[in-house]
Parts: C-alpha cells; sequence; structure tokens
C-alpha cells in the first residue's frame, strides 16, 4: 500500500511539474523498497497436458487453450470479439478487455498500449475455436429468443458476456479433478515460462502476451527451477573441468 501510494503521488506531483504548477517533485526524494511482485508456479509440460485433457470436451474448452498457449489474460479472452478473429489467416487482434467497473460488466482497452497486439494463432488454437464456434451456433439456436447477440466469442449460453470471477469459479472443480493447485491468472504464466524455457527470445515473448516492458518478462515471470539450475551447473563443470 505505502508503494502504492507513492507512486501515485510521485507522478501526480510530476504532472504538476510538467505543468509548472510546482518546482521540483519531492516525491523523488523519497525512496521506498522495490515492489516484490507474486506470481503463481504455473503449470509443467505434463500437467499443462493434463489440462488440456480435462478441458477437452468442456463449453469453455477453447478459453482454456487460448490462456494456456497465448498466455491471454482473463478480461482479454472475456472481452474478444469474433470480428477479431481470423482463423482462415490464423491470427486475432486483441482490442478490448471484459471487467467490472463501478459495477457493471464493461468491456475496456486492454491493460496497457502494449496489451492491444495482433496474435497469431497456432492451429490447435484455429481448431479450439472453431469447434467453440460450432457449440455456440448450437447454445444460440437452443436459446431462441433469449439469446443476446454480443459478438463476443466466449458467452453464457444466452449469449451475455461471462462475469470475470464466474470464469474462475468455473476453472475451480477442473484444476481439482487432476489435482492442479493453480489460479486461473497462473495459465498465462504457464505460457510466459515455457515459452521462455525454449529459447524463445524475450522480446517475441513479449509481444506475444502483451507485456509493458521486457522486465516484466524477465524479472516476474521467467526463473529457472533446480533442474535447470543443476543442467547449467554441470556444463559449467564441464566446460572447466581438467578431463
Amino acid at each position: 500500500m505505502v508503494q502504492y501510494l507513492h507512486a501515485v503521488l510521485r507522478n501526480a506531483l510530476q504532472h504538476a511539474v510538467r505543468e509548472e504548477l510546482v518546482q521540483r517533485n519531492v516525491a523523488k526524494l523519497v525512496q521506498v523498497q522495490t515492489p516484490r511482485y507474486r506470481v503463481g508456479r504455473g503449470l509443467s509440460v505434463a500437467e499443462g497436458k493434463k489440462l488440456l485433457d480435462e478441458v477437452r470436451d468442456d463449453r469453455l474448452s477453447a478459453a482454456y487453450v487460448l490462456a494456456l498457449y497465448l498466455g491471454l489474460r482473463r478480461g482479454e479472452l472475456l472481452g474478444l470479439h469474433w470480428s477479431d478473429v481470423d482463423l482462415d489467416g490464423g491470427s486475432l487482434e486483441i482490442r478490448t478487455a471484459l471487467q467490472r467497473v463501478n459495477g457493471e460488466l464493461t468491456l475496456t482497452a486492454p491493460k496497457t498500449r502494449r496489451s492491444e497486439r495482433p496474435v497469431p494463432l497456432p492451429a490447435v488454437c484455429v481448431d479450439a475455436l472453431r469447434r467453440h464456434r460450432e457449440r455456440q451456433a448450437e447454445e444460440r439456436e437452443a436459446a431462441g429468443e433469449q439469446w443476446q447477440e454480443t459478438g463476443l466469442v466466449f458467452t453464457t449460453r444466452r449469449g451475455t458476456p461471462i462475469e470475470p470471477r464466474n470464469l474462475n469459479r468455473h476453472f475451480y472443480p477442473i484444476r481439482e479433478r487432476p489435482g492442479l493447485d493453480v489460479r486461473f491468472h497462473d495459465l498465462r504464466h504457464t505460457c510466459v515460462t515455457l515459452l521462455l524455457g525454449l529459447g524463445i527470445p524475450p522480446h517475441i515473448v513479449r509481444a506475444i502476451v502483451g507485456h509493458s516492458a521486457l522486465d516484466v518478462t524477465m524479472n516476474i515471470y521467467a526463473h529457472a527451477d533446480m533442474t535447470e539450475k543443476r543442467a547449467a551447473l554441470d556444463k559449467l563443470g564441464d566446460l572447466l573441468s581438467d578431463e
């Protein structure tokens, strides 16, 4: 809370400096501890496969596929429109996010400027979205006059936007069946760490998931497990060995 309040005050005073309302930003003279960000551990490759098997026949299966393969945020998934998806071209555009603002579900701009981005769709995501579109057409027909057309990719069975917290609630029993102790947001974390583990350049990973800065990609999400550390030190040992 102290870090947050300091950041707000520092930014406000800096704006005042630019407007020549004050001569200097005294908040910059105050030292606060560097924030420590908490992220989940994410899923291993084996756990990721278990999750994909678990959601294969779920009505929101495609949402989990996109979260895991593309690292989309919850709000980006729920704010995705079919008009922003090109299945034939294999790509989608992140333009809006669904959030609850002042008690109402609202389509807003994504989290940061870099969050508005084009994202290529691998074949597995295209297939998942095609199946989802067919399922949604069946739900539209079943709902009849109760269907409310929003153009959203992921909706309730009546076509209305999905409450973001309800997506979390939907995920709870899914993760528990295979014994996975992760949050929905950790699927995004999994995407980032697995891409980095494959040796994908950090700036490419940042562009895919829409991080505001490369520091976020590397300092918050990139971490090595004991196996990777041991392998690295074994390589160093071989290099320095006399044999």
